[in-house]
């Protein structure tokens, strides 16, 4: 009864941009199937209501249909794309953005053994999929209730918000989403690199200076990295330096060496190569391609 309900309340606000009157509350709705898009993941919870999408990590393969669930507690690249979608049928999804404030908020809160124990040794991954249980699609229904009632919009809305994160942090994916609140967690310290080499892709680095950075020594590093990524340093940084060489190339599509520059690429035969293998096309072709079938990007890449 609920994910039909919840079907209803998606089709009935998603809008072309995704968002809504809540604050960090996304929905989405595609009606076709879309070929693989790179993107950033986000953090975020993401909710099939219908449809389905697979998201791939690294070597990693994602794959969620109706009624279940994907927690990102990393903002990763990440390539998706929706598996099925019709005009009549479209895939339906909700999205909430995850704030590592918000986790660490309700951890100071819960009494002792409220949360399950989180098992030592290295960090989990970064991306997950279970099966929504009942009380969360419960919650999530309640807060898309509130689009059409405005008056108890901005009192409730952060109550029920709460809920739904108190049922991801206590729920089957919850260890990865309660690192994401802890300051000295494994996953903490490797979203502290990830930001990083986020803000200096077009730099060559040192993975020892990157794990002195993210304060941990380069062994832990490497497995902590690996573990939430599915890639090495060197690997993320590459397909950072892609995802934006691409953007690019959208704006400007005639200076491939350029853009290639400009993301970090000093041999242009190399960035032709990589790109070509990430995107099935050279940098010239795929541009060419891109200006034939632009279309709005989604906000988060993760969202269903």
């Amino acid at each position: 009864m609920c994910l039909e309900e919840l079907r209803t309340l998606l089709a009935r606000h998603a809008r072309p941009d995704w968002t809504t009157a809540v604050d960090g509350v996304l929905i989405s709705k595609v009606d076709q199937p879309d070929p693989p898009a790179p993107s950033m993941s986000g953090t975020v919870l993401a909710v099939i209501a219908q449809g389905a999408k697979r998201i791939a990590l690294g070597e990693r393969v994602y794959e969620y249909g109706a009624g279940q669930y994907l927690v990102a507690s990393v903002d990763l690249p990440v390539t998706g794309q929706f598996t099925r979608a019709a005009p009549d049928r479209p895939a339906l999804g909700f999205g909430l953005v995850l704030e590592p404030s918000a986790v660490a908020e309700l951890l100071l809160q819960a009494g002792p053994g409220d949360t399950p124990r989180t098992t030592s040794g290295a960090a989990p991954s970064g991306m997950a999929v279970s099966d929504a249980p009942p009380a969360l699609l419960d919650a999530v229904v309640r807060l898309l209730r509130l689009l059409d009632e405005p008056r108890d919009r901005a009192v409730l809305a952060p109550l029920v918000k709460r809920e739904i994160l108190w049922r991801v942090i206590t729920g089957e994916q919850g260890a990865a989403v309660r690192q994401l609140g802890l300051a000295d967690s494994g996953l903490s310290h490797v979203s502290r690199a990830v930001r990083w080499i986020r803000e200096h892709y077009a730099e060559p680095f040192r993975v020892e200076d990157v794990a002195r950075l993210s304060g941990m020594s380069v062994s832990a590093f490497y497995r902590h990295f690996q573990a939430v990524t599915a890639m090495s340093p060197i690997q993320f940084q590459k397909q950072i330096r892609l995802q934006e060489a691409r953007l690019l190339l959208a704006t400007h599509p005639g200076d491939v060496t350029g853009v290639g520059h400009r993301v970090g690429y000093d041999n242009p035969s190399q960035f032709s190569r990589e790109y070509r293998r990430q995107f099935g096309a050279p940098p010239s072709r795929d541009a060419a391609r891109l200006r034939d079938t632009v279309r709005a990007p989604a906000p988060i890449g993760a969202l269903p």
